[in-house]
């Protein structure tokens, strides 16, 4: 059986409405895909999100959240060397580095994942996804001796409205304010038991058909249909 290397992300797109099999099936073979491309600029976003939580925390006057959670401390989280895990019985080797690793005194771990994003129903559609992921954290870190007390989601909505970029406007800069949103997720990685099997039943097989209502099939079938046209 080869061995399937999958983040907690992807695997993630599993559990989505609208999940394509196809789709799944091509992103599993063909490892990375050219249009995987993010400017670099969410790299900055992220980095300075986690300088925030870690601001939080170690001052005084913080989040209620971050209070109601029992939080302690915090720590970096395993780099991408050390943040994975077999699982022998699906051949599969799950991978995924945490935002942030937050300490609950002598009771264990609390992992966020923080998102900038307004919480609105576009992004309720990805909450599938989001659980999945942040329970594929959970399920390494419990696999590497941790006990995960919680999950959760930071929505980072940014203020843009009129008062909020009057307050922002400077001559030489502007800054930007975001109204942070907790979300609690349950741990929950016997979930994942059976996005394993679909996925192992996925790669193994051959390649599913164009998907009816998947739109990036449809766009594909036209480029196909096009190309054999022409």
């Amino acid at each position: 059986m080869e061995q399937i290397r999958i983040s907690a992300k992807v695997l993630g797109k599993v559990a989505m409405d609208d999940f394509c099999p196809r789709c799944f099936y091509i992103l599993l073979h063909s490892k990375k895909l050219p249009w995987q491309i993010f400017p670099g600029i969410f790299s900055s976003i992220d980095a300075y999100t986690k300088k925030v939580a870690h601001a939080w925390i170690d001052k005084p006057r913080r989040p209620k959240f971050i209070d109601d959670l029992g939080v302690t401390g915090w720590r970096k989280p395993l780099w991408h060397n050390k943040s994975r895990i077999d699982i022998p019985e699906f051949g599969i080797t799950l991978t995924g580095v945490a935002d942030d690793i937050w300490l609950i005194g002598e009771k264990g771990i609390h992992i966020p994942d923080a998102k900038t994003a307004r919480y609105t129903d576009a992004q309720d559609r990805l909450i599938p996804m989001y659980k999945v992921q942040l329970n594929g954290y959970a399920k390494i870190y419990t696999a590497l001796g941790e006990n995960v007390t919680g999950l959760s989601m930071i929505y980072m909505e940014p203020l843009t409205d009129e008062l909020a970029a009057i307050g922002g406007a400077h001559p030489d800069f502007f800054k930007m304010q975001f109204d942070p949103k907790f979300v609690p997720v349950e741990v929950n990685i016997e979930s994942l038991d059976p996005l394993f099997e679909k996925t192992r039943q996925i790669y193994d097989g051959k390649l599913p058909e164009l998907g009816e209502n998947c739109k990036d099939c449809e766009a594909l079938d036209k480029i196909i249909c096009g190309v054999l046209i022409t």
